[in-house]
């Protein structure tokens, strides 16, 4: 017989001037907070603009913290977590309305914790549950829609972009990567039903400056990989192969002019970061 108790979810959010982002993401998760007497988190790296006040006005607790890493801010976002329950966002992302509709019962807001003898009862609710008989589940992936200039980017890799972003307390943390953390759990993972809405990239100008950042994160753990001399290989030839495997295998084609801007760019991108790479090594030696 499963113990009916209540358990809380907690949302842990990392910023730094994400007042054109925040009241979305903080709107779509306000109701769910409430249906499991949750709370917000939030960890701020220094906003100069009005995310700080914005994340007050929904009633998140406010931590600010000088920036030390994407991995080392989430985990510290997650230790001032106190539910049983935590969901990772960031800031540009906005729980879809199916996802909210089946996150409180995926926590055990109806009085049920979540395990996979439970999985036919959770069926009835859309939760569909991938771990080991018997086992309670740990955590559980999301898929993610990504939006680039504003249109739903549907294929070339880009959807389903499955995240791992519900898992219980004391089972998960952002692994430390200098870049692309993710969250590792202890345990079994199951998938939720619904989507995470991504509005990463309104603007040309927004996407080539996220690259650009991202593509020294990328750098930076490629030479510490080893990667160092000067590659054609992986300065010209991987990146189109990128592009041609995503563009037209993966029929990132038929997302129209977005998509080809988005896979021309991401294969300029992996361009950079190897190029990068080979710059920051030979400055060391």
């Amino acid at each position: 017989m499963l113990l009916r108790v209540s358990p809380t979810l907690s949302v842990v959010i990392i910023t730094r001037d994400e007042e054109a982002n925040l009241p979305r993401t903080l709107a779509s998760v306000s109701e769910v907070v409430k249906q499991t007497n949750g709370e917000i988190i939030v960890v701020d790296s220094g906003s100069t603009d009005r995310t700080v006040e914005i994340a007050k006005s929904f009633g998140a607790k406010v931590f600010v913290e000088e920036w030390k890493g994407y991995a080392a801010q989430k985990n510290s976002a997650i230790e001032k977590a106190t539910g049983d329950w935590i969901l990772s966002l960031d800031a540009d992302e906005e729980v879809g309305e199916t996802l909210r509709q089946t996150l409180s019962l995926a926590v055990g807001a109806d009085g049920q914790s979540p395990t996979c003898e439970a999985a036919d009862s959770l069926e009835r609710v859309e939760l569909v549950i991938a771990a080991e008989k018997g086992r309670s589940v740990a955590g559980f992936w999301v898929a993610r829609k990504n939006f680039f200039l504003g249109r739903r980017i549907r294929r070339g890799g880009f959807y389903p972009d499955w995240k791992l972003r519900l898992f219980r307390r004391g089972s998960g943390h952002a692994e430390e990567r200098t870049v692309h953390e993710t969250i590792k759990v202890n345990g079994p993972a199951g998938r939720l039903r619904g989507d995470l809405l991504h509005h990463a990239y309104p603007t040309l100008q927004s996407y080539i400056g996220h690259m650009n950042r991202y593509s020294t994160l990328g750098a930076e753990m490629a030479v510490a990989e080893g990667k160092r001399g000067f590659s054609l290989w992986n300065i010209v030839v991987r990146p189109w192969a990128t592009f041609v495997y995503n563009y037209f295998f993966r029929l990132g084609f038929l997302d129209g002019r977005e998509g080809l801007l988005l896979h021309l760019y991401h294969a300029t991108y992996v361009s950079w970061k190897y190029a990068k790479a080979w710059e920051m090594s030979r400055k060391k030696s």
